[in-house]
Order: C-alpha cells, then sequence, then structure tokens
C-alpha cells in the first residue's frame, strides 16, 4: 500500500513535470535543475565572481543593501526565516513601548501556522480586532477595549484569501494605531505583490510602518529566508536577537543568491501576474457557471494580487484526485492539492490556492475553461 509520502512524491513529480501549468512553485524540479538554474543566473551577474559570505557578510550584505533601498528602509537585516524575524521585530518594540501586547488578525500567520511561537518563545501577548476574513477597520483599532503596543498587519492577508484593503482604509487603520501611540509593524511575506492594488510604490507602501518583513520564498521564487526592515537602531538590536535565537548562520549565499536573482527577475513580473490573475479567475467563474456547480466561489471574485482561492462543493480527496489524473492524462496543471474547508467554514466544501506566474501568462480564458471542464469530468 503506498504510503502518505510516497504519495505526496508522487504528486510532486507529476505536478512538477507538467507541460502546461498556471504556476511554478519553488520546490517543482529536482536538486540538480535547481541548482545549475541558480549557478547559470548568477553566472551572468557580478555576484558569480564573487567570494562567499562568511556570518552574514559579502552577498548577504548586498542582499539587505538591496531590500533597504528597495522598501525606502533606512537598513534591512536579513534572517533564515520569517518566523524568527518577526518574533525579533515584536519583542524589539515591545522592548521600546513597554508594551508587550500585539494587535493582528486570528488568520495571521503567527496565529495559525507558529505554534503559539509569539507567545511561547517570544514572551508576547496577542489581541484580535477583528474576526471577520479581512483586515481590521481603523474604528476597530482605534475602539479596542484593550492597550496594545504593536499593530502586525499582514499585506495580504493569506488566509482570508490574500485580501488587502484599499489605500485609505490602510493609511486609516495606520493613522488610528498611531492615535493609540502604538507602532506599526507589517507582517509583509508577500508584500512584494501589493503595488499593483495599491497603485502605489513599494517605499510609499512599507513606509506607513514603522518596520516591515517579506519573504524571498513567497511570490519571489527564492529558496529560503527573509529580511526585517526598519530604523537602524531597531535593525541593529535585531541583529543581536538573530544570534541568541540561532540565525547566525555560517553560510547562506545560496539562499541570498536566489533572493536577489527574484529581486531582479521575478519583482518586475509581479503586476503582470497580477492582471492576469483576473483573467484567469474570471474564466473560472464562467466555467463553473457554465457546468452548473451547485455551488462555488472564487475568492476575491477579483484577485487583490496574482493569488486566490477556489471553492468547490466536493470531496477535498477526490479534487485532489481530479487535479492530479488531469496532469497524468494531458500534462497539464490546472489545481493542485485541495483541502477541507477550515473550522468554522461552509461545511462540505474544499478549498484551493491558485497562483499566476510566467507559464500562466501563456493561458487564455478560452484555455481556462477547457481545462474546467476536463478537470470536472475527472471528479467523482
Amino acid at each position: 500500500m503506498e504510503s502518505d509520502q510516497q504519495s505526496v512524491e508522487y504528486r510532486a513529480r507529476v505536478w512538477s513535470g507538467a507541460r502546461r501549468r498556471l504556476w511554478h512553485t519553488s520546490t517543482d524540479g529536482t536538486v540538480g535543475e535547481r541548482l545549475r538554474e541558480l549557478a547559470d543566473w548568477a553566472a551572468g551577474t557580478p555576484y558569480g565572481d564573487g567570494r562567499v559570505d562568511t556570518y552574514g557578510d559579502a552577498v548577504v550584505e548586498e542582499l539587505e543593501r538591496r531590500v533597504a533601498e528597495e522598501l525606502g528602509f533606512p537598513a534591512a537585516v536579513f534572517f533564515p526565516t520569517g518566523t524568527m524575524a518577526q518574533q525579533v521585530a515584536l519583542r524589539c518594540w515591545a522592548g521600546r513601548t513597554g508594551n508587550a501586547v500585539v494587535a493582528l488578525h486570528p488568520l495571521a500567520h503567527p496565529e495559525l501556522h507558529e505554534n503559539g511561537a509569539f507567545e511561547t518563545v517570544a514572551g508576547l501577548r496577542t489581541v484580535h480586532l477583528t474576526d471577520e476574513p479581512r483586515l481590521p477597520t481603523a474604528e476597530e483599532v482605534r475602539d479596542h477595549p484593550e492597550p496594545f503596543g504593536a499593530l502586525m498587519v499582514e499585506l495580504p492577508l493569506r488566509d482570508a484569501g490574500f485580501v488587502l484593503p484599499d489605500w485609505d482604509e490602510l493609511v486609516a487603520v495606520v493613522e488610528a494605531a498611531r492615535e493609540r501611540e502604538a507602532v506599526v509593524h507589517f507582517d509583509g511575506a508577500r508584500l512584494w505583490d501589493c503595488p499593483a492594488h495599491f497603485g502605489r510604490g513599494l517605499p510609499e507602501i512599507a513606509g506607513l510602518a514603522d518596520s516591515v518583513y517579506v519573504s524571498f520564498y513567497k511570490s519571489l521564487g527564492g529558496l529560503s529566508g527573509a529580511a526585517l526592515a526598519g530604523p537602524d537602531e531597531l535593525v541593529e538590536e535585531a541583529r543581536l536577537w538573530r544570534h541568541r535565537y540561532g540565525g547566525q548562520l555560517f553560510q547562506q549565499y545560496p539562499a541570498a543568491l536566489s533572493a536577489l536573482r527574484g529581486l531582479e527577475t521575478e519583482l518586475p513580473r509581479l503586476p503582470s501576474y497580477a492582471a492576469h490573475a483576473r483573467v484567469v479567475a474570471a474564466a473560472l467563474r464562467d466555467a463553473f457557471t457554465e457546468a452548473a456547480v451547485p455551488w462555488f466561489r472564487v475568492h476575491p471574485e477579483v484577485p487583490h494580487t496574482h493569488q486566490f482561492r477556489v471553492w468547490l462543493p466536493y470531496d477535498p480527496d477526490a479534487l485532489t484526485a481530479a487535479a492530479l489524473s488531469l496532469t497524468e492524462d494531458t500534462g497539464t496543471t490546472l489545481f493542485r492539492r485541495w483541502f477541507a474547508a477550515p473550522a468554522g467554514g461552509p461545511p462540505g466544501m474544499a478549498v484551493t490556492e491558485v497562483t499566476v506566474t510566467a507559464p500562466g501568462l501563456e493561458w487564455t480564458a478560452e484555455d481556462v475553461q477547457e481545462a474546467v471542464r476536463d478537470f470536472l469530468t475527472r471528479v467523482r
């Protein structure tokens, strides 16, 4: 009998080998392929002839400089993980404000995916401003009954469907936090995706906050790693805490190189991905309507970034099997894994995430609709 791990590895091989797909992930391909791609790219840049880093110098320092420049902050520091970066950022701010309470959304990454690290490791306590699947409003920030030292805003809010407020709403939220004398920290794991929605550049968006965390493997396709950007004094203290947390790695040049590649090759393309995600989302809605699917949802209806969610009224394992069958038989990947609705979600529903990157730009609306029809015939 095939083990769960064997199933995972088999699906990964099939989907990464698809001839047509809407997106490629940083986990697609083999070790050799990924290393050769990175080496080939580096060979055509000044980084290829540079020396490897030791404890965060050389190419890692160049990455930090580039991130600070992209976001319009005085300084930035590289971290091996975003989990570590954000714990460090918020505990540094807690020391400055004298208040270890962090206001954030219950769907924020630290609440859902980090096993209580804010409380158990960083000594922070969290409060929630709203339970609605959206970012909090200025009124909710202003009217919360308990003092908090920092407001953490995830842009976009991934587990609500990669959603963003509009620009005026975001500005009002930040101003409301300032009225309460709270610092503002952006969980910007996917901040790179935001300019197309807001119609503003990265420095203007990031400049609303006191500090910003960004990821290098989300949106930019890097191997791993993150950065914390902010004032010089915060970044210098963060370097101390990075060492205390065990994040002062001996060498990180492959991760740093892949991050620089993402900044140079993927970052300029993200607006085109977001624009085409709207085409794909509309085509999915049209195809599900035409097929008379009893209930479905593409959320947001008009995607805010190049990623969005799809909900269908079928068993998630059946949908995953149909997605796999489509790729096995046709070489086309429309969807990948499906999951049961999270607690509190509609019963009997399954959800998946759809991303549009470079391969997806070749898909027309008709291509999407044809793939949906073929996919639905395989759902059992």
